[in-house]
Parts: C-alpha cells; structure tokens; sequence
C-alpha cells in the first residue's frame, strides 16, 4: 500500500513535531532544506540532516555514526546509487533525481539534488553534497492494516506544506491568464495530479438555473467522462447545501467491491459573497481524513477560482462591450461619410440650378421654371435625409413622441399609391396594392403622418432595390387580441411589401436594422441612402404597438418587409366563394 506524502506516513514518525531538532552537524540547518548530507565516494555519510531525524528514533548527537554502523537508511538500488555518485564526482556536474531509501521496514521516496564538493585546487572532488525533500513514504501490507488513519502531527506538517505549495500554484496559473478554459484545465489538473484524486470536476453556476455544468475534468482512464454533463443541483444534495453556505462538504458515496467506499469533498467557488461555480474532489475512503485547516485550504483555492471566474467574465464582457463600442464608432463614422455625401450631392444640385437661374442661363420661362423644379425636387430629397437624421436624434434620446388617433387604411393605401407608382412606372416595374375584402372600412389605431412615412420608406426601397418584376404591397387581419398603450384592440393590420429585387444573404439580415448600418457599403455607393430607414421604420413601428420582419431567401431571390399595427374596431369580413374570409387568427 502506497500513501502519498499527503496522506498517513508509517507509524515510526507518529512522534511530536515540535521534538524535531532544529540544528544538527554544524551549518547544515542553514541551507534551509528539509534534508541535507554529505557524503563520500564509498557512501558513508559525513553528516547529516533531516527534519524528522528523531521521529525516525535517530540520535541526533551520534546520527552519523548511526548511520554508518546500522546501515539503516540507504538507498534501495545501492548499486545504482554509487554509479550516480561516482559520475558526478568524476564529471563534477551536479545531477536531480528520485530515489527510495530504506528504513528498517518503511521505504521513503526522496526527491535529491547531488553536487559534487570540489577540492581546495578546484578541479577534483572526493565528496558529494545532498540535498531533498521527501515525496512519499510506503508501508508493508501488515503495516498498512493496522495503520491508523487518524493523521499524526509530522503528516499533517508534511501536507499542510504541500497543500499551501498546491493553492499558491494554482494561484499563479490563475493570475497568468484570464481565459476561463486554461483556469478551469490547469486548477483540476494540479489538484488532481497532486492529491491522487479519483476524479476532479468544476462546475459553472448561475443563481438564475437548477443545474450546473461540468466545464473542466480530471480522472482516472478507467472512468467515464463528465465533461459538459449538467448536473441537477436537487438531486446533489452536497452540490446544494456548498452553494447555499459557501462552505466546504465532504460526504462519503458507494463505490466498487473494489474500490470500497469513496469520498467527494464539494466547494463551492464564489466572488463577494455569490457562488459562481463548484469543484468537486473525489478520493479513495482510505486515504487520510480531511481536517480543518485543510478544508479552510480548499475554501481558499475555490475563492481564488471563483474570483477568476468573476474577473475573467468581466473581462470577457468588457471585451465584448469594447468591440461593439469600436464597431458603432465605425458605423457612425461610415454614416456620417454617407449622409455627407447624401447631403451635398441634393445640395449642390439645388445651387447648381438656382444658379444658372440667376445667371440668366435659362433660354424662356418653360426652362427656367424646369430649373425651379429640379430644385424645389432636391430640396425635397434634402428635407427627407434631414428629417431622418432628426428622427434618429429623437428615437436616441428617447423624445419620440407620438399622437395616436384612428387612420383609415384605404386612404393610407392610396396616399402610399399616388407618391410610388410613378417611380414604380419609372423603372418599368410592376405596382400592385391589395386591400383585404370587407364590407365597411378597415381602421387602425396609429399615427398617420408615422405610418406614412414608414410605408414610404418601406416601399421606396423595394423599388429602389428592383431592377426587373415588381412590387406588391398587401394587408390582411390577424383577429387576436393585442393590448396596446393600456387599451385592448381586437387584433392587427398586418402590411407586407414584396418585391422581386436584389434580396439579401442571410448571414447579413441582422444588420439590416442597426442603426448607421447597412448590409453594404458598396450599396450605399451605388444606390445611394443614409442607412437609417429600416432602422426608423422599425422604431416608429414599435412606438405604434407593432413589429417588424425582414425575410428573404438570399441575394437575387427578392424581399418581403412585414409591420403590424393595431387594429381599432373588427371590419365585417366578406367571405370567398369557398366560405372562407381573408382574415387569420394567428
């Protein structure tokens, strides 16, 4: 049986720490190490010094004597070990390696350091200088079933050293990074290598969700993987109660016939006082009993994690808040390039015309009054980018403020009519408008001037992004309830614009409407506008108690823009000849 130097080391050490001798042999204490000799070329020692030399039952005034006549404390592979020596005495470099020394029936792991001791001329050495620290101590099988498992002062010195060396580790790895992945592998690595865990698991929590995630693993290969399991908080009764005190649990779980009984210690990781997360440490029942120091130990390293944890996600947030930041200052900077442009290109048309006007350039009075008209036209162009601007000004600072009364669709629908079919006709496209069959008026709860301009700019666009085919602009009724402003209306208008025109990829629909955006800048070069009116559009819609949607299959394959508005009172519907009517329920 094997235990590790953090777990029960053999009964002969079991005596009282503070008996251990503090100076043995001269200076050698000073070198600050937990063990230190010398030696020469045939093995002997010269002198010697260990920290637990009279717990071994070592007198420490005749120890080199001792050592020399019993024979008692050597290296396993003796052979071996004097081939080691005598190289390093002949190369005179110093060498590192682990090696098990004997004592009576324990055997000690021992992790050493041999430098050769050079002569007075500086170019022979006769004698070695030692210096370790142990790694582990092993039993015999008699020994091993008679050990107590209740830790002796010396273990419990030799694990709380190795403990703290462990959480100050772990410490180190966390400052070095902020990606959570790399904390989350190298903390359940260190842990579990270094305490010879069974398995070692941490876990992501959020107070809003019952479950937690397994986001990084340790184990041993013959055991299954947990890594991105979620785990119900309610059935882990230790998970809960480490979340809910933000103290350390340790709880004993059945195990093999094999294996025997095993035991999880769960803490829970946490960041002023909120539980970010836990990690869960499993081990053989016979290893040694946690105490409490070592448990204050645990708490300490899962602040240290949960602290990462919050550090890391801030960062990962402020990270993402500065890239959207830097994307909005490029947008605005690309918009106010367009909308420069979009200005001045009206602007100085307008003084352009009024110019030659002024000049006298206008042969009679049918081309001065066609110069006239050229410009009021810009002037026009002009206004509408300025109003958008200041719509935008308004919806950002949120001073939109809108008059609700009731709007006749079909007056709308006629308005929307007579302003686009002529440039419809223009571009040779197709104009249609669709109304649904009733039999008294369709009304809508909104603001008329707004919902005007919405469709305007809805169907501007479906031409101005149409080379070939048409445009068609419908309405149907979705007769469900809707609230709206306190009020509750018997459903909603629902507007669609269609066209068989340019289309849009779908990995760019989501910029359709963000503000200063558009799908391509290309586009704006070529078809000129200031970005803002779908981002408008969609915002004013919104303010009248309705929403917006964008779908189109891909470039080339047209787009349909949908928008919903209140519905003030239920039309009568006139049914087809099949008996349905042209409403919906959806």
């Amino acid at each position: 049986m094997t235990i590790t130097a953090n777990s029960q080391l053999p009964n002969v050490l079991s005596q009282n720490l503070e008996s251990i001798t503090s100076k043995t042999d001269g200076s050698l204490p000073t070198l600050g190490a937990e063990l230190v000799y010398t030696q020469d070329k045939a093995g002997r020692y010269l002198t010697f010094h260990w920290q637990h030399s009279e717990l071994l039952g070592l007198n420490t005034e005749k120890i080199v004597d001792e050592l020399n006549q019993t024979q008692s404390f050597v290296p396993v592979d003796k052979v071996n070990y004097l081939e080691r020596l005598h190289r390093i005495l002949t190369s005179l470099v110093p060498e590192r390696f682990q090696c098990w020394f004997s004592y009576h029936q324990e055997l000690f792991e021992l992790d050493l350091v041999i430098s050769p001791v050079m002569t007075s001329l500086g170019t022979t050495a006769t004698t070695v200088l030692v210096m370790g620290r142990l790694v582990q101590a092993t039993l015999n099988k008699k020994q091993a079933r008679v050990a107590s498992k209740t830790p002796t002062q010396i273990e419990l010195a030799v694990r709380s050293q190795q403990h703290q060396k462990l959480v100050t580790r772990i410490t180190r790895n966390i400052r070095r990074t902020l990606d959570l992945n790399i904390i989350w592998q190298q903390t359940v690595d260190s842990l579990g290598k270094a305490l010879r865990l069974e398995r070692c698991i941490i876990c992501t929590y959020q107070p809003c969700s019952s479950k937690v995630e397994v986001k990084a693993e340790y184990r041993q290969l013959e055991l299954k993987s947990m890594l991105g399991l979620e785990i119900d908080i309610t059935s882990e009764p230790a998970f809960a109660q480490a979340l809910t005190t933000l103290e350390p649990v340790v709880m004993e779980v059945p195990g093999c016939k094999e294996s025997g009984r095993q035991k999880t210690l769960v803490v829970a990781t946490c960041y002023q006082d909120q539980a970010n997360g836990l990690i869960a440490l499993n081990w053989q029942d016979e290893c040694y009993t946690l105490t409490e120091s070592e448990l204050e130990l645990a708490k300490e390293a899962a602040d240290q994690l949960g602290t990462a944890i919050a550090h890391a996600t801030l960062y990962e947030e402020l990270e993402v808040a500065r890239q959207k930041a830097e994307e909005a200052s490029r947008l605005k900077s690309e918009f106010l390039a367009n909308v420069s442009h979009e200005i001045r290109t009206p602007l100085n048309g307008m003084i352009g015309f009024l110019k030659l006007i002024l000049e006298g350039m206008a042969d009679d009075p049918e081309e001065q009054n066609q110069f006239l008209e050229e410009a009021h036209g810009l002037s026009i162009h002009l206004l509408n980018i300025i109003n958008d601007i200041l719509d935008i000004a308004k919806i950002e600072a949120g001073k939109m403020e809108l008059a609700y009364a009731p709007v006749k669709l079909d007056e709308l629908f006629n308005d929307v009519e007579s302003f686009m079919r002529p440039q419809a006709e223009m571009r040779n496209l197709s104009f249609r408008m669709q109304m649904p069959a009733t039999s008294d008026e369709i009304i809508v709860q909104s603001n008329y001037q707004r919902l005007l301009q919405v469709m305007l700019n809805l169907v501007g666009n479906a031409i101005k992004f149409t080379h070939e085919g048409g445009v068609t602009v419908s309405a149907d009724l979705v007769l469900k309830k809707a609230n709206f402003q306190d009020q509750q209306f018997p459903g909603m208008v629902r507007v669609r614009v269609a066209d068989t025109g340019i289309g849009v990829s779908l990995d760019k629909q989501d910029k359709l409407f963000q503000l200063f955006s558009q799908v391509d800048g290309s586009r704006t070069r070529q078809y000129g506008g200031t970005g803002l009116g779908l981002a408008i559009s969609q915002k004013l819609v919104e303010a009248m108690g309705g929403e917006v949607h964008f779908y189109s299959l891909g470039e080339g394959l047209g787009s349909t823009v949908t928008f919903t508005v209140p519905l003030y009172q239920q039309p009568v519907m006139v049914l087809s000849s099949d008996g349905d009517s042209t409403s919906s329920a959806e």
